[in-house]
């Protein structure tokens, strides 16, 4: 199966484009394995702290061993394709004010990839690769990182729906420290829609400038931003490391091919106040602020 498309005409251009990153990383008087904040100078009231869920607590690439399971040789390709309608259908949804919920929009998505593949399949293996959603994976310096931060309110505001996430969180354990997990179900609409970032407030009873909100999707960073909430962005993959799969690879797989759409970060006037690598440098950044 042809799962990969071919770069051969860019590789130039990624090198000399890699070399540029690296120069100017190299320029930077700050260890990048510290935070770097971009628009406030300490110290700044974070009463709250409030993360996505999807991609940034929960391993959302978690799924692929339940899809080459169930399909062998096709897991990373559905795992990826998958991925990239579920949010493009929250989207287009959104747009068209038609709103369904998380589960609606995660089951047309699997619908819609598995289709294209041409993969046949019954009723129980599709809702058996569906579960997977309500047990994805934790990243695994997510538990540690909320129980440093337990003197601030901590809360999940997800795309989600409030069945999907209830057992999500109940399954992974961090009902036990989490203060509120909100759904957007309440507004039927999806972020980065303004609508939805309203609901931290009206959940917590903290106004946005003393709400840090943590995702590592760049287009969550920027709806965040854009709603006037300081946000924290998790860069696990860093514009070199993108760069360079590209260059040591004849083809690009298909898991490259989904950071390079969805973990760089946008071109939308737009920029979070702090870049983290991991969650673990977190509650170094929260502590530096007041409660």
């Amino acid at each position: 199966m042809a799962a990969a498309l071919r770069i051969d005409d860019v590789a130039l251009w990624t090198a000399a484009f890699l070399q540029i990153i690296m120069c100017s990383r190299a320029c930077e008087s700050q260890d990048t394995s510290t935070f770097r904040h971009a628009h406030h100078e300490f110290p700044v009231t974070i009463k709250a702290v409030v993360f996505d869920a999807y991609g940034t607590l929960y391993d959302v690439q978690s799924v692929a061993a339940v899809t080459e399971e169930a399909f062998p040789g096709y897991g990373e390709i559905i795992t990826q394709i998958w991925r990239i309608k579920q949010l493009e259908y929250t989207w287009l949804r959104s747009l068209m004010k038609r709103y369904q919920d998380f589960s609606v929009v995660t089951r047309d998505s699997l619908a819609y990839t598995l289709r294209v593949l041409g993969l046949e399949h019954d009723g129980g293996v599709f809702e058996q690769i569906m579960d997977k959603y309500l047990h994805l994976d934790l990243y695994p310096d997510a538990t540690s990182a909320l129980a440093a931060m337990r003197d601030r309110k901590l809360a999940i505001l997800s795309n989600g729906s409030t069945a999907m996430l209830t057992a999500l969180v109940v399954n992974s354990g961090l009902d036990r420290v989490l203060d509120a997990t909100i759904s957007v179900d309440s507004r039927k609409i999806f972020k980065p829609a303004p609508e939805a970032y309203t609901l931290i407030e009206s959940v917590l009873g903290v106004p946005r400038a003393q709400v840090l909100f943590v995702s590592s999707n760049p287009w969550d960073a920027c709806g965040a931003k854009a709603f006037g909430l300081n946000v924290a962005w998790i860069e696990r993959v860093t514009p070199e490391a993108m760069a360079l799969a590209c260059i040591e690879n004849d083809v690009v797989p298909p898991l490259t091919m989904f950071k390079a759409i969805r973990t760089q970060m946008d071109e939308l006037g737009l920029q979070p106040d702090y870049r983290i690598r991991s969650l673990s440098e977190l509650p170094a950044l929260v502590a530096a602020h007041r409660t």
